[in-house]
């Protein structure tokens, strides 16, 4: 199975419960009024596309049903899964111009940050990249024997120390290897303690200062990893990790078993932070980049 068809499989869920159910909703509707907007506000909030974003999207509904005099609630539905596919936005493509280029990689415990870790390895592998992951999540018990695990399934190169070292101490060691073994990205794995904005807020900025100063014209991407089965949570993780971090782009894990990936409708409106990465299983292979108009094309094709 192609990993578009895979999509397709994993967004079923959030495509019945947003197409499937617009679709059974304006069925039920002879005519446009404000008890139809009543009922799509209700559904789309269900569905985690979130109440602000709902409201826009409803208010710009609204706006397109009277400037082109929609009378059908059929033509309703069109407009509407217009604005929902323009909303996901377009494919922005990771920045991995230099050589390194680093990957910082955040999230808390629990969204699959280790495996993703493992996932984007071995896609960027399979791009023909050399990679070099660091084990800087030095908190976490297992946290390096489980990333190990997942390096040596993508076949990549892991540097890491034993439990408690210091996370810079591990960049420093990771970036050196980075360079001596001509790796073209360095993904860097971190501590995910929200419960303490300000120290994981330390141990970043002190992570940053050794990545500027040893690769001071390197590409940095700041990945979040968030589990979208947690529906608006997870934009609520977004909200407190962009005060701590500048977030440059998003991992969104298990579409598969989920009926809340409108969270990316969601989480591109009010945080303005594309998704980079999205996973539809368990397998190696099962996280690709993110692609808004397959995403798009899966999730509101009719067939």
């Amino acid at each position: 199975m192609g990993f578009f068809d895979k999509l397709k499989e994993g967004l079923l869920k959030t495509k019945n419960a947003i197409v499937g159910q617009i679709d059974n909703l304006v069925k039920k509707f002879t005519k446009v009024d404000e008890e139809l907007f009543d009922e799509l506000e209700e559904l789309l909030i269900s569905a985690d596309i979130g109440v602000a974003t709902t409201e826009e999207i409803l208010d710009e509904l609204r706006d397109t049903v009277k400037e082109n005099r929609i009378k059908e609630p059929s033509e309703v539905k069109s407009e509407l899964l217009l604005i929902l596919r323009r909303l996901i936005g377009e494919h922005e493509p990771l920045n991995l111009s230099t050589k390194p280029s680093v990957i910082l990689v955040i999230g808390v415990n629990g969204v699959g940050k280790t495996t993703s870790i493992g996932k984007i390895a071995a896609e960027l592998k399979s791009e023909k990249k050399k990679v070099v992951v660091a084990a800087a999540d030095t908190f976490r018990a297992a946290a390096a024997e489980q990333l190990t695990v997942w390096c040596e399934r993508a076949g990549v190169d892991i540097i890491k120390q034993g439990a408690g070292a210091d996370p810079a101490s591990v960049v420093y060691d990771a970036i050196n290897a980075a360079k001596s073994r001509s790796a073209d990205v360095l993904i860097i794995d971190t501590a995910g303690r929200l419960h303490n904005k300000k120290n994981l807020m330390d141990e970043l900025a002190k992570i940053d200062r050794v990545i500027s100063r040893e690769l001071p014209s390197s590409s940095k991407e700041t990945l979040l990893v968030l589990d979208a089965t947690t529906g608006q949570n997870a934009v609520h993780q977004a909200k407190e990790f962009k005060e701590a971090s500048n977030i440059t782009g998003l991992v969104l894990t298990k579409l598969d078993g989920t009926a809340k990936g409108g969270i990316v409708i969601s989480i591109r409106k009010e945080l303005g932070i594309p998704v980079k990465f999205i996973g539809v299983g368990e397998k190696i292979d099962d996280m690709k980049h993110f692609d808004a108009k397959e995403f798009a094309g899966a999730l509101f094709e009719e067939k």
